[in-house]
């Protein structure tokens, strides 16, 4: 009998509102890849803790540590991983690498996908409604804005273009894909398994 094809785990990353968690949601009804949207650890540790505190990163990284570990031992079919990716800072390179440890220990796939959009429409996804159901923190939409607009002009937040000849990557300018149109590529352009039953639409 051969051996079971370990979990992979899929990355999607690129700047604030450009429309990950959506593109992972899609990616998930498609394939039966689990999502872990980067807001599902942040909410919780923001209901004991302020942001950026010790003990909210701490916590964070905590959660996020657990679930790939988890993952990456399990049967089940793999991981959609969101996360804003600093490219010019290394030790956001390391956190990646990290997050990837488990998986490429066991010799699964570990594939990434970057969002691109431009910045005036990523502020206007910014009130997407599915957007604010699942991120309570992002609410405030002119903080949420001003956040965008610091943190586009700290950061190199698309890799421009940079890994565009590695098999395991591939960037999507998705400013007029809806996430299922985005999510169809992917699962093309990496032959994913689609989950039985799956709805392409």
């Amino acid at each position: 009998m051969a051996d079971a094809v370990p979990p992979l785990l899929l990355f999607v990353v690129g700047p604030p509102a450009v429309g990950k968690m959506s593109v992972g949601q899609a990616i998930a009804e498609r394939t039966g890849l689990r999502l872990f949207h980067n807001h599902i650890s942040i909410e919780l540790a923001l209901r004991y803790f302020g942001y950026g505190t010790p003990a909210f990163h701490r916590i964070d990284a905590a959660i996020r540590r657990l679930i790939t570990e988890e993952v990456a031992a399990s049967d089940l079919p793999g991981l959609v991983f969101t996360y804003v990716w600093a490219f010019n800072l290394p030790q956001d390179q390391a956190v990646v690498e990290k997050y990837a440890q488990p998986f490429r220990e066991r010799g699964a796939r570990v594939l990434f996908v970057e969002l691109e959009a431009p910045q005036a429409e990523r502020l206007k996804r910014t009130a997407g409604e599915s957007r604010l159901a699942e991120k309570p923190s992002r609410r405030d939409l002119d903080a949420v804005r001003r956040n965008l607009l610091d943190a586009d002009a700290q950061y190199e937040l698309n890799s421009g273009g940079k890994f565009d000849e590695h098999p395991d990557y591939l960037r999507i300018n998705n400013t007029r894909l809806t996430p299922g149109e985005v999510a169809e590529r992917v699962i093309e352009h990496f032959a994913l398994p689609r989950f039985p039953g799956a709805n392409p639409t």
